[in-house]
């Protein structure tokens, strides 16, 4: 009789937050709270300053606290040096306005070659700006004087 009993208490000292395995079936039984219901009373709690009153609960604010000091951030690319997926547009916004950038400094140079090499007169293309082609010398200031210097006593000739 003191076996029933003591079950009893067991049924009504549980925690009606968290799931109870019976010990005697060994089935679980679900939390009587849902999670969502858990975090609004935690919610309410803390508006009402009684959150000490409340049983542990993995809403708790102090429990979830201390996860996220134990875990950290569990999502992926959150590290030092690693990125968020994102969108393409924007995993290559920094690149395409760097590159942008790059070309409004060289436009006077490329404008004053056009007036040089322009109109069929050995102009190639507007050039791609990546660092492994042979057009981006062309912008840059020392490589095109060294190059018009080249060409001029050929076309005089």
């Amino acid at each position: 009789e003191t076996t029933t009993n003591d079950n009893l208490q067991l049924g009504w000292k549980k925690n009606p937050f968290l799931a109870f395995k019976n010990p005697s079936t060994g089935n679980w039984h679900p939390p009587h709270y849902s999670l969502r219901r858990q975090a609004d009373l935690f919610k309410l709690a803390t508006a009402h300053n009684v959150l000490s009153l409340m049983p542990p609960s993995p809403k708790h604010p102090e429990i979830k606290q201390q996860k996220r000091i134990e875990h950290g951030l569990r999502v992926k690319g959150t590290g030092e040096g690693q990125k968020v997926k994102g969108k393409y547009w924007e995993r290559t916004l920094k690149t395409r306005l760097e590159t942008r950038r790059k070309a409004m400094e060289t436009m006077p140079d490329m404008i004053n070659l056009w007036r040089e090499r322009g109109h069929g007169r050995g102009w190639k293309k507007y050039p791609s700006g990546k660092e492994g082609k042979g057009t981006a010398d062309l912008f840059n200031p020392e490589m095109r004087h060294a190059w018009v210097h080249e060409r001029a006593p050929t076309s005089s000739a």
